[in-house]
């Protein structure tokens, strides 16, 4: 066993955990037990664990790419104050403010490598475990088993094919035409799936000012480099090695896919793709268009008068009041308490005397026993609940401040 086994063991002990933890549910569920699918399964398995496990990174990074598309414009800024200065003391002020600019926008350019460069451990440790299957099953690997993969189950696994391939096997090393063909099949699906899984991420999800810039430039020099070193290295990968990457990146199109068409960026190509599916989900519903519906009718009245689904009640004006200390008469129009009508106002002057307070009596109704007319006493109810629901909204607003002092 070498150096890079031995620095590697502990992961190669969780891959084998897992790896025989799936194949003994498979046998369980009803699957043949020995070498067969079972254990081509496994690293499925494996590859659908693994990437349970880095969800919260793959939010990480979908967060730290919506971080860099909003710094894009102070980045160009930045870029354009210190365009022609080469002297270190420039550049170092450059990377200083570049970094503050990260910082305030919660997100760096590496954020968007974490899943990947999580994942290469667990890559290369499976790497071994394959490579090591042959030894480990003849009993010629430095230990008797790797965690729960024993002597037993190593033979069960090497043996395991892949429409004719055995899973530890590579394009180069196996002078079989089966597996040379297998494996240029998987590498070829591998590399598209990670071209595509990138292309959606950097080209669909991001606006069109963000792409403009040369980060986004290297980025997207990056979506056709990576493909191709890893069709170019995939020739020395075993079977099991490719079938762990190519469903890897099957699970991170679809997950890129459904978290982009429910959550795009504003501005990208799929935010626009949102917003019409939108549009003609309402038309379908006979809704008139978003715009239309969160646009506010200009009627004069200011946004924080306009009542919400509540009737127009009688505002409260001052009542004149009778000469010789008469009850006071109102002097306005007021809403009918019976159907919400506006009663006609009394003419006159306020200081008119019993004239005017006979005209407002006879508008606004006979006066009963409290002595207010039933367009006054509709008034005092409104204010009596008007009262009411001030009273509740201090005291469900004093009720979150404490629960917020509590936190």
């Amino acid at each position: 066993m070498d150096w890079f086994d031995t620095i590697l063991y502990p992961i190669k002990v969780a891959v084998a955990w897992i790896m025989v933890g799936v194949h003994d549910l498979l046998v369980w569920l009803g699957m043949t037990e020995g070498s067969g699918a079972a254990w081509v399964l496994s690293i499925v398995g494996l590859t659908v664990v693994i990437r349970i496990l880095i969800i919260p990174l793959f939010f990480k990074q979908i967060k730290a790419q919506r971080g860099m598309q909003l710094v894009q414009p102070e980045m160009q800024k930045l870029q354009k104050k210190y365009k022609g200065k080469t002297d270190p003391a420039s550049r170092q002020k450059m990377q200083q403010e570049m970094m503050e600019l990260y910082r305030k926008h919660g997100t760096n350019p590496f954020a968007s490598c974490l899943p990947i460069l999580l994942q290469m451990p667990i890559f290369f440790a499976l790497f071994r475990v394959l490579h090591s299957l042959g030894p480990l099953s003849v009993g010629e690997y430095p230990r008797d088993s790797i965690g729960p993969l024993t002597q037993e189950y190593a033979a069960q696994a090497e043996s395991s094919t892949l429409f004719g391939a055995r899973i530890s096997e590579t394009f180069l090393q196996s002078p079989d035409i089966t597996v040379k063909i297998v494996a240029a099949v998987m590498i070829v699906i591998m590399s598209a799936t990670m071209f595509f899984s990138q292309r959606q991420l950097t080209m669909k999800n991001m606006p069109q000012s963000a792409l403009d810039n040369p980060m986004a430039r290297q980025q997207r020099m990056l979506m056709y480099i990576f493909p191709f070193i890893f069709a170019f290295s995939g020739v020395y990968f075993p079977i099991g090695v490719l079938i762990y990457w190519t469903i890897s990146n099957m699970w991170t199109m679809g997950q890129q896919f459904y978290t982009i068409r429910r959550q795009p960026a504003p501005g990208s190509e799929a935010y626009e793709a949102r917003q019409e599916r939108i549009a003609k989900k309402r038309e379908r519903k006979g809704l008139p268009p978003l715009e239309e519906e969160n646009k506010q009718p200009d009627d004069g009245v200011s946004e924080g008068s306009k009542p919400s689904g509540q009737r127009v009640q009688p505002k409260r004006k001052d009542r004149a009041k009778k000469s010789g200390g008469s009850r006071p008469a109102s002097t306005s129009g007021t809403a009918s308490a019976s159907n919400g009508e506006p009663a006609a106002a009394a003419s006159g002057d306020a200081g008119s005397g019993e004239s005017a307070a006979s005209a407002a009596s006879a508008d606004e109704g006979p006066i009963g026993k409290d002595g207010l007319t039933p367009a006054e006493r509709a008034q005092k109810r409104y204010d009596e609940r008007a009262a009411q629901r001030r009273a509740a909204a201090a005291k469900r607003k004093a009720q979150a401040k404490n629960q917020g002092r509590k936190k």
